[in-house]
């Protein structure tokens, strides 16, 4: 839409912020209304219709409890569904605003604002609406439970869940944290999300946080210029000036440390990052998806991960299921990746032994779907015939979760797993007596990941 021919109304107790509004959008809207009293809402919106409502949290209460902002936004969304609300907020109340997006607005400012953040908030939220409401467009589209690219498959109760939750925030311009152990698939849940977004036709960047240094992290996700360090020897620009107008996805956020939050925190809430070597801060325009293994919560509670960090990353939060708690998901899962690695090695798919399901189905998979692809894959290649057979699948010692003792690991909950993780890398350090690249390379992750696990363990 074009902001020329948008009419947008301003509904906040404050004379000065009213006329702020007003004068800095007259030149830029068809029409600006605002509005001091917000029990002449109603009555305006049945006489009239806006593109975009900029809605104030507090009124009348002495207390910033927001309670008065989430009524009227319930109102507002009442008479129509479809309505495009951005909350005005206090910068104290970011975490009553974060709820806010929850139960239907679109988008919050803080105020005291910057104007170029106000004009972007309300750009981002016209072009949405404009996206939405185009013939074809992806809030016309019809959706299917479970259609999705990259290999995201499952009839399990727990997936249709997962599979719904997507389709029912995409459209968002929420922040998403996904949630769930190694291998259960959070980057392919990241990449849906922006497939199915009004960003799609933009970048997907995606930065593997437990990789990042301290020394590193500044200029990959903020960028530098020439000069600022050692081995600058040109301008570069980082992951979140790379992915402006699409998705960034932060994957392993649980794993930085506190300094690392601090800064992350401040641009997310700034929408603003500043290069090393400069003082001029470039603006940015992103959707944020983080995902973690670590239980996140848990390390809020013992103050090892900012609340407020939290607040900020989690408007919507998406849990992947263990794949040993998916049942049938396993031989579904299977049969995909066997007619993918058949068809990859020249080979005609093969079939399953009942015996083999059975077997599959009876492994508790620590490794999650990335163990179960390569396993398949193994088998692929390796089986005699066109039936792969309970033989042709063997789980290596990387794979078969035991305790220091030697004694089974029943995983359940974030401590096993960590336990599983910190003996998985031990036997694998072991079998490559002591060489990290080497290790790493079987782990599947980098040496600095690998390093970054050594700390976190204490070995």
């Amino acid at each position: 839409m074009n902001t020329k021919n948008a009419r947008v109304l301003v509904v906040d107790d404050e004379s000065d912020v009213l006329f702020a509004v007003k004068m800095l959008l007259k030149t830029e809207l068809k029409e600006v209304v605002t509005e001091k009293n917000p029990e002449n809402l109603m009555s305006l919106l049945n006489k009239q219709t806006f593109d975009v409502i900029f809605l104030d949290m507090n009124y009348k209460s002495a207390l910033n409890t927001g309670n008065e902002g989430f009524y009227w936004l319930s109102r507002i969304l009442e008479k129509d569904k479809n309505a495009t609300v951005i909350m005005i907020t206090a910068y104290g109340d970011i975490s009553t605003a974060v709820r806010s997006l929850k139960e239907g607005a679109t988008d919050f400012i803080v105020k005291p604002w910057h104007n170029e953040k106000l004009l972007e908030a309300l750009e981002t939220a016209l072009q949405n609406k404009t996206a939405k409401s185009a013939p074809g467009g992806r809030g016309n589209a019809a959706k299917k439970a479970g259609s999705f690219d990259f290999d995201m498959l499952g009839d399990s109760e727990a997936m249709q869940e997962v599979f719904h939750k997507i389709e029912k925030i995409a459209p968002t311009e929420a922040n998403i944290l996904i949630l769930g152990e190694n291998g259960t698939g959070k980057e392919l849940v990241a990449k849906a999300l922006h497939q199915k977004s009004f960003r799609s036709a933009k970048p997907f960047i995606t930065a593997d946080l437990a990789a990042m240094s301290e020394g590193i992290f500044e200029s990959e996700l903020f960028g530098h210029k020439k000069g600022s360090f050692t081995d600058a020897k040109e301008d570069r620009i980082g992951r979140f000036e790379a992915a402006s107008g699409g998705t960034l996805f932060l994957d392993e956020i649980g794993n930085i440390s506190l300094p690392q939050q601090a800064k992350l925190l401040t641009a997310l809430q700034n929408r603003e990052v500043i290069p090393l070597g400069s003082n001029m801060p470039v603006p940015i325009n992103i959707r944020l998806v983080s995902a973690t293994n670590v239980p996140i919560y848990e390390l809020a509670s013992k103050n090892q991960f900012r609340k407020d960090l939290i607040y900020r990353i989690n408007t919507v939060e998406i849990t992947l299921p263990p794949l040993r708690q998916r049942g049938d998901d396993v031989i579904i899962l299977a049969k995909h990746f066997a007619r993918i690695y058949a068809e990859r090695n020249h080979k005609i798919t093969p079939d399953f032994e009942a015996a083999t399901f059975k077997k599959l189905k009876q492994h508790s998979w620590p490794g999650n779907i990335r163990e179960l692809q390569h396993a398949v894959e193994r088998a692929v290649i390796l089986a005699e015939g066109n039936v792969l057979k309970p033989e042709d699948f063997s789980f290596s010692a990387m794979e078969q979760p035991t305790s220091v003792l030697g004694a089974p690991v029943i995983i359940d909950g974030p401590l096993q797993l960590n336990e599983v993780e910190k003996n998985t890398i031990l036997r694998v350090i072991e079998r490559n007596n002591g060489n990290i690249t080497k290790a790493a390379k079987e782990l599947g992750i980098t040496r600095t990941a690998l390093y970054r696990r050594l700390e976190k363990h204490d070995i």
